[in-house]
């Protein structure tokens, strides 16, 4: 690959719901997840591999690893912008999150996931990313 590298990222706005908060008004630590999650499904939408394209190519993409870094907490009703970015494709997907406040654009929250391409059938992990993740990316950057 030579030039600059390519970039694919997408972004999705949340609301703080009244069941995601504790009884201290903040957002729950694990609802950061499901943010995260509300991201991820609008990244791979981007290039047409949402998670029924997936299960269609014959393959699941599990969570193997996330990470997740807690820099102010949200609040109930506050909308957030989940921005994500596709950091590596190659050999898995590491996926970069970014949370921050709609109104003020302040950072809450950041972190990434890793997933890993399993052949549906035979359950095998793979070491490489399939071929199509590998041609709905080329067709969403124009090579």
């Amino acid at each position: 690959m030579s030039g600059t590298p390519k970039v694919l990222s997408a972004s999705a706005t949340v609301e703080v719901a009244f069941h995601d908060v504790d009884a201290m008004n903040v957002c729950w630590h694990g609802n950061y997840l499901k943010y995260f999650e509300i991201g991820r499904a609008a990244l791979l939408r981007a290039f047409d591999y949402d998670y029924r394209e997936m299960q269609a190519s014959g393959y699941l993409w599990p969570i193997v690893e996330a990470h997740l870094k807690y820099v102010r907490p949200a609040v109930y009703g506050q909308k957030l912008d989940v921005r994500t970015q596709l950091l590596e494709h190659e050999n898995r997907l590491k996926i970069g999150y970014e949370i921050v406040d709609c109104e003020s654009g302040t950072r809450l929250t950041k972190g990434y996931t890793i997933q890993v391409a399993v052949d549906a059938a035979t359950q095998e992990l793979q070491f490489v990313s399939p071929p199509v993740v590998f041609d709905k990316l080329e067709r969403v950057w124009g090579r």
